[in-house]
């Protein structure tokens, strides 16, 4: 189909010209817009690589060149006439300026790698690395070459961790014959009258029956020792390639640096090679201690982002009242941002203030162009992209065949993220403020499963809010999908629904601070709902909003519960005894109720939409215990109560010392030197 360049003009605000074989005969228009000093915008991506070469041969070329696909996104398809607004959109988004940069992790490789298995497997795949690679070699049984290449090792409990130039590798060596010693001339084999010793040149001991016949043939070569006390060992190196059955790291998202290969596909041998010098890559995360509800006086309340990291890249740091992100490890996924519900941790490439500008240039744009109901399909710029391009070329070969795929729907626009795990509820509002119809998430075999679980429980919430203020239908979908007719059939299910939406379209900018952008969606939420409940009930799993109730029965007014809460929604009263509650600053982190020396707080996930979600509360109060000797108050009656009762039967706590307890601080020292019944120092 034709694409109008007058009218995706008008909606860019700008005057376009078409071309169908910019690069090939009209690549002179290429050219000389090169040389205009102004950015040029190629709406193609097949020949990206060409138009590469012909900027470096364009003389006086200055102008910085950017690409973006409509064709498999919106030429191809069955709606390809009506796909012109998301066009509009899709080129608006490619236009804006680059996220600034940010702090970089490093890795340094000097090239030493370890190959782990079988010893002949692992001699083959040696072959095809050790002309640019230092190789050593684990070895996990079996005969190898006679001719000794590369160090070899072998032992018992392999153990691997680390990263791209910092792998550890520890096992223990604890058979008779050392590798490095044996110089492979064969003479124990056949001294070895049970045939004991294997190619592998390791020694059965279950076979050995002790004569030592190797021990003489070994000679002074002195390889061969059965005094040799096990050895526990390690090793550093840059890489690993592991062979095995079973993986020596078994994580979804294994460390940089480290490939578990099936012997088939020389993809990772390639790779391996290429990986040799510094390389780096963007900080994903911002950490911002003072928000993380993580913990609080060594008790653990929110741990969602410890749980959910599928490359175990955090840890719980409870004695210092935080979590600890090792960045080499740390795989940009975005999972940790997502169910934070502080926003202690928040994803820094891109910043969710550029996602939001995306999200807002898109949507505008979208509807300046006549475009209603967009679908924003999120996928990832791996697999994702891929079935995504995949489906519209499916869809332009099969056009006008019976059962034939109908490509992305006219309203579907894809977004392409580092990880589809990066975006969460604040995220999801927003962009429905912005105008959104429907947020889909496209979903592969590249997600962990704690990521699908993370992303369903975060859209539950999402829904609930939606639902609760009276938006029917569904504007959030988990779409999983291996294979493209799975995406299309999906696809022509999202895009019959039709969702209600706030009747105007927000206008506001996604901050980075996750609480903040919340709140400017729920607001521009709130106020154009049509039936706008007072009160939301929210999953329990994953809900970022909340009260907590107080059994006034247990409760003895400690306000340990105060200085736990991390977010200060809890708080006490300087002039009474009262526990007070701020709804809006409560995040379910959990840690009041797990600090609740008397387990009288419980969670109330939800969301309140009255005046008193701002306002503080009192939870609980008490009369003040005044001291029996100055009448100073300096407790609450249900406290000192409670510690009377429970230290009544105590033999150090009868007659003066029991009333002691019903004293000030000041008053107790006073009474007890005080009192003549009482044993002082200077009698002794």
């Amino acid at each position: 189909m034709p694409l109008q360049a007058k009218a995706l003009g008008a909606a860019l605000g700008e005057e376009l010209t078409l071309h169908t074989a910019l690069c090939r005969r009209e690549a002179g228009a290429y050219q000389k817009a090169l040389q205009s000093g102004e950015e040029v915008l190629v709406a193609c991506t097949q020949e990206k690589r060409l138009f590469g070469e012909l900027g470096t041969q364009t003389e006086g070329a200055v102008s910085p060149v950017r690409f973006v696909n409509i064709r498999e996104t919106g030429g191809w398809s069955a709606e390809a006439a009506q796909a012109g607004p998301k066009i509009a959109a899709l080129l608006a988004m490619a236009r804006l300026p680059e996220p600034e940069p940010v702090a970089t992790v490093t890795y340094k490789s000097a090239g030493r790698v370890l190959i782990v298995g079988p010893l002949e497997q692992a001699e083959r795949a040696a072959a095809m690395l050790d002309d640019v690679l230092e190789v050593t070699i684990f070895s996990t049984g079996g005969a190898g070459a006679q001719q000794r290449r590369y160090p070899v090792q072998a032992g018992k409990a392999p153990a691997l961790k680390g990263w791209l130039g910092a792998f550890e590798f520890a096992w223990t060596r604890d058979n008779p014959i050392d590798l490095d010693l044996c110089t492979r001339c064969n003479a124990c084999l056949a001294a070895c009258p049970e045939g004991a010793i294997g190619t592998d040149y390791q020694i059965d001991e279950t076979r050995c029956t002790s004569q030592r016949e190797c021990v003489k043939a070994c000679g002074a070569i002195g390889a061969i020792d059965f005094q040799r006390a096990p050895q526990q060992l390690s090793e550093t190196f840059d890489l690993v390639l592991d062979l095995g059955v079973q993986p020596l790291i078994t994580l979804h998202a294994p460390p940089q640096g480290y490939f578990h290969w099936d012997g088939r596909s020389l993809e990772t041998l390639v790779r391996l090679r290429d990986m040799v010098g510094e390389f780096d890559k963007p900080r994903f995360f911002a950490y911002k201690q003072k928000l993380c509800a993580h913990s609080r006086n060594e008790t653990v309340g929110c741990n969602a982002c410890v749980e959910v990291c599928s490359a175990q890249a955090i840890s719980s740091e409870k004695s210092r009242q935080q979590i600890s992100v090792n960045p080499h490890l740390c795989v940009g996924c975005g999972a940790c941002t997502t169910v934070c519900p502080t926003g202690a941790l928040s994803y820094a490439y891109p910043r969710v203030s550029d996602q939001g500008v995306k999200l807002r240039t898109l949507l505008s744009t979208y509807a300046r162009a006549g475009g209603t109901a967009p679908v924003l399909l999120f996928h990832s710029q791996q697999r994702g992209q891929a079935l995504v391009e995949e489906l519209g070329r499916a869809a332009q070969i099969g056009a006008g065949r019976a059962a034939a795929l109908q490509g992305l729907p006219a309203n579907v626009i894809p977004v392409a993220l580092w990880h589809t795990a990066s975006t969460g509820i604040d995220v999801w509002l927003s962009a429905i403020a912005l105008g959104a119809a429907q947020i889909v998430v496209l979903v592969s075999d590249e997600e962990a499963p704690a990521y699908l679980d993370a992303l369903r429980a975060q859209m539950a919430v999402a829904q609930a809010i939606l639902h609760g203020l009276g938006y029917s239908g569904t504007h959030l979908r988990l779409l999983g999908a291996a294979s493209t007719a799975d995406l299309d059939r999906a696809l022509r299910e999202v895009g019959r629904e039709r969702p209600v939406l706030p009747v105007v379209a927000a206008r506001f900018a996604l901050a980075q601070e996750k609480r903040s952008t919340l709140e400017m969606a729920l607001d521009h939420l709130v106020e154009h709902a049509a039936t706008p409940a007072q009160e939301i009930a929210l999953p329990a799993s994953g809900a970022p909003f909340g009260s907590v109730t107080v059994d006034r029965d247990r409760c003895t007014l400690c306000l340990s519960c105060v200085s736990a809460c991390p977010a200060s929604a809890l708080q006490d009263n300087a002039a009474l005894p009262q526990l007070r509650f701020i709804e809006k600053n409560c995040v379910q982190c959990g840690l009041c109720a797990s600090t609740c020396p008397e387990d009288a707080i419980t969670l109330q996930p939800r969301l309140l939409l009255t005046a008193q979600r701002k306002e503080a509360r009192v939870l609980n109060e008490s009369q003040p215990y005044v001291c029996i000797r100055c009448a100073k108050p300096f407790g609450t009656l249900k406290a000192i109560e409670s510690m009377l009762g429970r230290l009544a039967g105590h033999s150090m706590f009868q007659g003066a010392a029991a009333d002691r307890l019903k004293m000030c601080s000041d008053c107790r020292v006073i009474d007890i030197y005080s009192s003549p019944d009482e044993t002082k120092i200077t009698d002794l």
